[in-house]
């Protein structure tokens, strides 16, 4: 995991108490891990743009909307014997994308090389 983020980086960028009820440090390290599971390139200095989403996400962390559990399973399930029919409803395990995840993945889109080629030559 790639270290985007500090948590005095979040202190200075949204200022003291950020973190509501939340711990600072585990809001930043999932912060960390969300950032590290996009399809950035590496960087020689985090851009701004890339530290001011790491802040938002960690905000979401914080307040535990970040990595939120998520239900699946039989929602509810009908049997009929004679018509033989029978019917599952699944849960879908869909989770809303909070606004800091989605303002987040605007500041990192000109980053992002989601179906891009890369091209080395040898």
């Amino acid at each position: 995991m790639t270290d985007y983020i500090t948590v005095s980086q979040v202190d200075e960028l949204l200022g003291a108490g950020w973190e509501g009820t939340g711990d600072k440090d585990r809001a930043v390290l999932m912060a960390n891990a969300w950032l590290s599971a996009k399809p950035l390139p590496e960087f020689d200095e985090v851009p701004a743009a890339v530290v001011q989403a790491g802040a938002e996400v960690a905000r979401e962390a914080a307040a535990g909307k970040l990595y939120a559990a998520t239900e699946v399973g039989v929602l509810s399930k009908s049997v009929e014997a004679d018509g033989v029919s029978s019917s599952k409803t699944y849960v879908a395990g869909a989770r809303a994308v909070t606004a800091g995840e989605a303002f987040a993945m605007a500041l990192l889109a000109p980053y992002l090389s989601y179906g891009q080629i890369k091209l080395v030559r040898g």
